[in-house]
């Protein structure tokens, strides 16, 4: 029996303010969670490696360009997506607070949320931010 699997990746980017973490997030432009709040990510292209993949989705969601970034872990909780199985691998960057945000591809609107203060979030994506900060 054979099972699709997607796979996909997340980028969890702290920046450090007045001494309070923030964490970037994106509006959902596109159902699943449609408006909901969730972190930069999508779909691995299929040559391209995991890591590649992170930067580019997140260019293209926030408009900024990372050059470095750590793997944190994978997750694969089935039913984590309701589009089908997928596994995410998370990703975690540092970035400055004051970088230009600019909403693109999948998202509608680019914003840092104090980590203490985050709003309900798409997909298990609460899980996968206390990862990365746990991962610190």
């Amino acid at each position: 029996m054979k099972q699709e699997i997607a796979v996909t990746v997340d980028i969890v980017a702290f920046c450090n303010s007045n001494n309070k973490i923030n964490v970037l997030l994106i509006k959902r432009k596109n159902d699943p969670f449609k408006g909901q709040w969730a972190i930069p990510g999508g779909f691995v292209d299929e040559n391209e490696n995991l890591e590649n993949a992170a930067k580019r989705e997140f260019a293209e969601e926030t408009g900024i360009k990372v050059r470095t970034i750590e793997q944190v872990r994978a997750f694969g909780t089935p039913g984590r997506d309701p589009r089908g199985r997928t596994i995410s691998i998370a990703f975690l960057c540092w970035i400055d607070c004051e970088e230009n945000l600019v909403a693109g591809d999948d998202a509608v609107e680019a914003k840092w949320f104090k980590l203490d203060e985050l709003p309900d979030l798409a997909f298990d994506h609460i899980e996968i931010i206390k990862a990365a900060e746990n991962y610190l």
